[in-house]
């Protein structure tokens, strides 16, 4: 069963930005730009995050050419999932937010 559960904006964000395998300063960045600026990852915190979705299995660690410091992640097929569902349910959130307010 998908796990289907309301993300924060910065897990939705570091999600979205693995779409693509990613390096910890790549999600940063993206992840500020598709936020327009409004959320800012600080390292400790962005690694903090990767640590747990590693855990829940939503994102892996890819495996590390040479002895390079530099890690990438990735979305698993779990993580996909989560990140659709989020999706579809921020769609519901602010469809039915217009709906109310066009006065249906």
């Amino acid at each position: 069963m998908a796990e289907s559960l309301a993300l924060t904006e910065a897990t939705y964000y570091i999600l979205l930005s693995l779409v693509s395998p990613r390096h910890g300063y790549g999600i940063m960045q993206l992840t500020e730009e598709l936020s327009g600026g409004r959320v800012h990852l600080a390292a400790g915190t962005l690694y903090g995050a990767l640590n747990a979705l590693c855990t829940k299995g939503w994102i892996i660690q890819l495996p590390s050419e040479d002895e390079s410091r530099r890690k990438e992640y990735r979305l698993t097929e779990k993580g996909l999932q989560v990140l659709k569902n989020e999706t579809a349910r921020l769609r519901e959130l602010a469809d039915n937010g217009e709906r109310i307010l066009r006065g249906e």
